[in-house]
């Protein structure tokens, strides 16, 4: 009985030093930036998605997943990520404007909300016309203002849709400039002629509610003329071109010209 007390004592110790341990492992973490860019359907470049690739010391050929690593960290530290990520970019300014190229970069709701509050980087984000944020989940749930109320909103983008983050619900609230179909919705629906059919027509509906559709996870010339189909804007995926390091922008194809 006297050991089951202790242990029970002892329990809530555990659990925060447990917590502490894990907290520690993804502050450890190293991040490096990659792209990946958005072709429209036509084949012309549309824009690109910083894309963060997260490892631990411990282990550096090793890769995490980036959606742990920013559900493991705290709002000021997700802040200062992007604070990082507007820099690097900026680096790559005159590119981006001379191409009219627009560039993505993932955002939370409450990251959306706290950058509100940093006027410093708001009159960063102001000289940036081809920043554009990707909503990873319906950020009229995260937030305690309507969208219409955030300066900026123009710029959105809603990111998986279909993936159990972004649902109806987010689009009908919301005019987002573009909405990407995830991958995983993609892939499911492209098994079989009458997926395909609901896909197109999944195209068509949030093509009413957005400037244009962009599907993600295109890996095949045949997944790629399904896109060009259906009657999307864009697409994403590694049929077009892998993730690749920013010293490769440059020599980045302006049109893309299936092999």
């Amino acid at each position: 009985m006297i050991t089951n007390t202790i242990s029970g004592l002892l329990t809530p110790f555990f659990a925060v030093w447990q917590r502490t341990k894990v907290s520690r492992y993804w502050r450890q973490c190293q991040r490096l930036y990659t792209f990946q860019p958005i072709y429209r359907t036509c084949g012309k470049l549309l824009a690109i998605e910083l894309l963060t690739a997260v490892h631990h010391p411990a282990t550096p050929g090793t890769p995490l997943s980036p959606e742990h690593y920013f559900a493991a960290l705290g709002l000021r530290q997700r802040l200062a990520i992007i604070h990082e990520q507007l820099n690097l970019l900026q680096q790559w300014q005159a590119m981006f404007i001379r191409h009219r190229l627009m560039v993505s970069i993932n955002i939370d709701g409450k990251a959306l909300q706290a950058l509100q509050r940093h006027p410093a980087m708001q009159r960063q984000i102001s000289v940036m016309p081809y920043l554009r944020f990707e909503l990873v989940e319906q950020a009229d749930n995260a937030i305690n203002e309507p969208l219409r109320q955030i300066p900026g909103a123009e710029r959105l983008w809603l990111d998986d849709f279909g993936s159990g983050l972004a649902n109806f619900s987010a689009v009908s609230n919301w005019r987002y400039q573009h909405i990407k179909i995830a991958r995983e919705l993609f892939t499911l629906l492209k098994q079989n002629e009458e997926g395909i059919q609901l896909f197109f027509t999944l195209v068509r509906l949030m093509s009413q509610h957005s400037d244009g559709v962009i599907v993600e996870g295109v890996e095949t010339e045949q997944e790629w003329l399904l896109v060009q189909r259906s009657g999307a804007f864009a697409a994403q995926g590694y049929y077009l071109r892998r993730p690749a390091y920013f010293d490769q922008l440059k020599t980045l194809p302006m049109l893309f010209i299936a092999p």
